[in-house]
């Protein structure tokens, strides 16, 4: 009779600690106790690849691994020579086509004017004496005092000093005229395209240098001070200290008491007694299996929606993957939603 009831009492124990295990489980995502959600997460970020988008070889690193770093912090530098030269020739180089165009746009010089103008002057004698020239000795011929061969000569003299005249009077009116309007646009273009050589060679010469995009602390330092540095090869990655926020999983039946924009209150067991303060800034529009590392085999069938509860971390306590408790108030009202615009109906509508 004992061995029975003892066996009985054995059973009865043994269900009543099968069914509170399930009970357990089954409610232990149910947090709505009464005007608060509770929620558990981890604290996450995000984290970048700094690299320079450059190929040189890595000069200085001024920063290392869990230095707290601002935005717009130097954090590495390459070797500048090579970019400092190809800035020194581009310059160069534009300053020449300066030049060049402030030559055609100005014209000729005064001097070059005069200078056309006498050497046009002395074709045009040097022509007029070998026309009279080209005179006398037809004369001489009707006397037979000159022979054909001095005729034909004179001849020839008269012609050449005709050409070079009207090729000194050509070039005089080029040089007053100044040069083509296509030469000066040629040349304003040249010097457009080497003062874009000129600026890829400074952004070359800045990209040099590695600087923080944004707030946050080194994790790892990748490359060191001698290194070949390419946009490819990271230097350093950084974890963004702002924003942070709470990765957490709402149960189905827990969505709609939550929205975006709720205050909430978040605590951890590395600093117990205080709290942060943090708001739902996201709300997953799309339903997932419960992960892994949150809840048992038995609900991993269950699905919930992850909410980013964004978390203010002034003192900078809080840390990647620190395991976190999200209390919400739920007596918080949600913003009033626009109207929206109600359709016309056929009977209100004008008739034509």
């Amino acid at each position: 009779m004992k061995k029975r009831l003892l066996r009985l009492l054995v059973v009865v124990a043994t269900v009543a600690v099968v069914g509170g295990a399930v009970w357990f489980w089954n409610h232990r995502n149910d947090h709505n106790h009464g005007d608060q959600l509770v929620l558990y997460g981890n604290i996450d970020l995000r984290q970048v690849n700094l690299a320079v988008n450059g190929n040189e070889r890595i000069a200085e690193l001024l920063a290392e691994e869990g230095d707290v770093v601002e935005q717009g912090q130097l954090l590495a530098r390459l070797e500048l020579e090579r970019f400092q030269y190809t800035v020194q020739k581009a310059e160069a180089a534009v300053e020449t086509q300066r030049q060049v165009v402030a030559r055609l746009v100005a014209g000729s010089r005064p001097e070059e004017i005069d200078k056309a103008k006498a050497d046009t002057a002395a074709a045009e004698a040097a022509m007029r004496d070998a026309q009279l020239t080209l005179d006398r000795v037809k004369a001489l011929v009707e006397k037979d005092a000159a022979t054909q061969q001095d005729l034909d000569n004179a001849i020839a003299a008269a012609d050449a000093a005709s050409a070079r005249y009207r090729a000194a009077k050509a070039t005089m009116e080029l040089v007053i005229e100044g040069p083509r309007k296509e030469d000066i646009a040629a040349a304003k273009a040249k010097l457009k395209q080497l003062e874009a050589e000129l600026l890829l060679a400074r952004h070359a010469l800045d990209d040099a240098f590695l600087y923080a995009p944004n707030p946050g602390i080194i994790q790892d330092r990748l490359l060191e001070v001698g290194d070949m540095a390419a946009p490819q090869l990271p230097v350093f990655t950084m974890a963004l200290t702002d924003p942070m926020w709470v990765r957490a999983y709402v149960a189905e039946p827990d969505l709609g008491l939550v929205w975006e924009g709720m205050k909430a209150t978040i605590t951890t067991d590395s600093f117990p007694g205080k709290q942060y303060d943090g708001w739902v800034g996201y709300i997953s529009p799309t339903a997932e299996f419960t992960p892994k590392p949150v809840e048992t085999r038995e609900l991993r069938t269950k699905l919930v929606y992850q909410v980013r509860v964004f978390v203010r971390n002034p003192n900078r306590e809080l840390r990647l993957g620190m395991p976190v408790t999200v209390t919400i108030d739920l007596t918080q009202q949600p913003p009033a939603m626009p109207k929206r615009a109600e359709p016309k109906s056929a009977s209100n509508t004008p008739q034509s």
